[in-house]
């Protein structure tokens, strides 16, 4: 008889980590000067590869548990609220010292419609579950996600880069001035794309389950 994985499983203990780690994301941001921000950025992309990691561990080792199960998108949901707030607010407050090619600041409607696509999810996939559809994480998905992982972590190193080139009086160096223009033109063509990519994904994840609307 093949044994059950136990809950206190690697997988499991690094998306209880991404959990805990939350609120300092959510906080570093809000602290003065750029070593906080860089720290935030490093942080972030830490939880965003241990996501990876603890489901390709889980995956390849038969780790699977429901507890795994329920905290990995718990986790993924708390981890862009955390992020994304911030982003906003700051962005918003400080319009000015982080301005953002095209967009300016982050407008609210696109976080409201990048939280709300994954909690919009969320309740499909248990309204499919109901109806005996799993509906898994496809293609379209776990693009979004990368892109939207690379948007959160561009913008975190911005406000970290954009503080530097104050602090440090950074803003006279044709480097960082290329490197402002460089930046500031990634984050505002990823925010674009992720953007495009969470309705395109939903689109599809509807259209791929249509049938269950019949």
């Amino acid at each position: 008889m093949t044994s059950r994985p136990t809950i206190w499983n690697l997988p499991n203990i690094l998306t209880m980590a991404r959990i805990a780690i939350t609120p300092v994301v959510a906080f570093l941001p809000f602290i003065e000067g750029y070593w906080p921000k860089l720290a935030c950025f490093v942080v972030f992309v830490t939880a965003a590869v241990t996501d990876v990691i603890d489901g390709r561990i889980a995956r390849s080792r038969n780790l699977i548990t429901d507890l795994g199960t329920t905290l990995d998108p718990l986790a993924d949901k708390l981890l862009l609220l955390a992020t994304l707030g911030p982003i906003w607010y700051i962005s918003q407050q400080r319009a000015a010292m982080y301005d953002i090619p095209v967009w300016g600041s982050i407008p609210l409607w696109v976080c409201l419609l990048l939280i709300g696509r994954e909690f919009a999810m969320t309740v499909f996939r248990y309204w499919a579950e109901r109806r005996g559809v799993v509906i898994a994480a496809g293609n379209a998905g776990k693009t979004k996600a990368a892109l939207q992982n690379v948007f959160i972590g561009g913008t975190l190193a911005w406000f970290a880069f954009r503080d530097a080139l104050r602090m440090l009086g950074w803003a006279d160096s044709p480097l960082a001035a290329w490197w402002n223009e460089f930046h500031g033109g990634f984050v505002a063509a990823t925010l674009g794309i992720a953007l495009t990519l969470t309705i395109h994904s939903f689109v599809v994840y509807i259209i791929e389950y249509r049938r269950l609307f019949r």
